[in-house]
């Protein structure tokens, strides 16, 4: 029985998901740009997932990808868990609130989808500026005093930590440039190394509960998901052991690039009504009885 499980399995494999994994795993060990950003527009544009599947199935990929790189940082002692808990503390129950949205409004006709997209093609489209323009935003950061009072820097951190819970739970994108950049802001006196950790640290479980609610929701491709992390793995790995020898001033601009594109490319998509839909019935307009009464 396990056998016959194991070549049903073998056999859904698909090679052009797990290039695409691959692919992307490179992508995010050489530019530390979240794979949300990258795997989600791929997954819909060019194999035609539904945007609801893509975002599920992304969230539980960052979260089993994610783990490895936490686990590697808090060897290295570069999490500041104070961080990770402000964050979570407004992260998680914005994720919870909005996966309960979702659910309910999932189920009044393709309202959820399109939300879907134009909110995946507004936080693509911002990442891609802050992919152009992180090392400016980064020295502006070093160049000024840090935040007072503490307080302060205590309220935004939870409140950054919810924007991202429901830019998460919604296009599964968020917590990787968006979230670094924005959380060298609030602490410019922080390594570089420590904020990047605590960011992976808090992703991990923001992931794992948004991807879980998704797939509770009905909205995660498991045969997927296996393909991409199949790919992904010695993507990430490959991609960061020769990112110290790849030209950052050519690939930041081309990966902002095709994140632009991609994001012009679902804004379309959301606007575009489907070729099969029906028009819909205006209001007050006579109802044709059927033929035969």
């Amino acid at each position: 029985m396990k056998g016959m499980a194991m070549m049903n399995l073998i056999h859904q494999m698909d090679g052009l998901h797990a290039i695409a994994g691959l692919l992307v795993g490179l992508l995010v060990g050489l530019t530390g740009v979240g794979g949300g950003s990258l795997m989600t527009p791929v997954l819909v544009l060019l194999f035609g997932v539904s945007p609801q599947t893509a975002v599920g199935t992304d969230l539980l990929f960052a979260s089993a990808t994610k783990t490895v790189g936490s686990s590697i940082h808090g060897w290295r002692d570069t999490v500041d868990w104070k961080i990770v808990r402000r964050l979570a503390t407004g992260s998680i129950p914005a994720a919870l609130l909005t996966l309960w949205a979702l659910s309910y409004y999932g189920h009044i006709g393709k309202s959820a989808q399109h939300t879907i997209l134009i909110v995946l093609a507004a936080m693509l489209a911002l990442t891609a500026v802050t992919v152009t323009y992180q090392k400016k935003l980064i020295a502006l950061a070093r160049s000024r005093d840090p935040l007072e009072p503490q307080g302060w820097v205590v309220g935004l951190t939870v409140l950054l930590g919810a924007v991202i819970g429901v830019a998460v739970s919604i296009s599964s994108v968020g917590a990787g440039a968006i979230g670094v950049t924005a959380l060298l802001m609030l602490y410019p006196r922080l390594p570089i190394a420590r904020i990047v950790g605590s960011d992976i640290a808090h992703a991990v479980p923001l992931t794992l509960i948004a991807g879980a609610g998704h797939w509770y929701i009905g909205d995660v491709n498991g045969v997927l998901l296996s393909n991409l992390l199949l790919g992904s793995v010695p993507g990430v790995i490959v991609g960061s052991l020769i990112s110290t020898r790849a030209r950052d001033s050519v690939l930041r601009p081309l990966l902002a690039l095709v994140l632009a594109v991609s994001s012009w490319q679902l804004f379309t998509k959301a606007n575009t009504p489907d070729k099969g839909e029906k028009p819909k019935p205006v209001a007050g307009a006579p109802v044709q009885a059927p033929k035969g009464q």
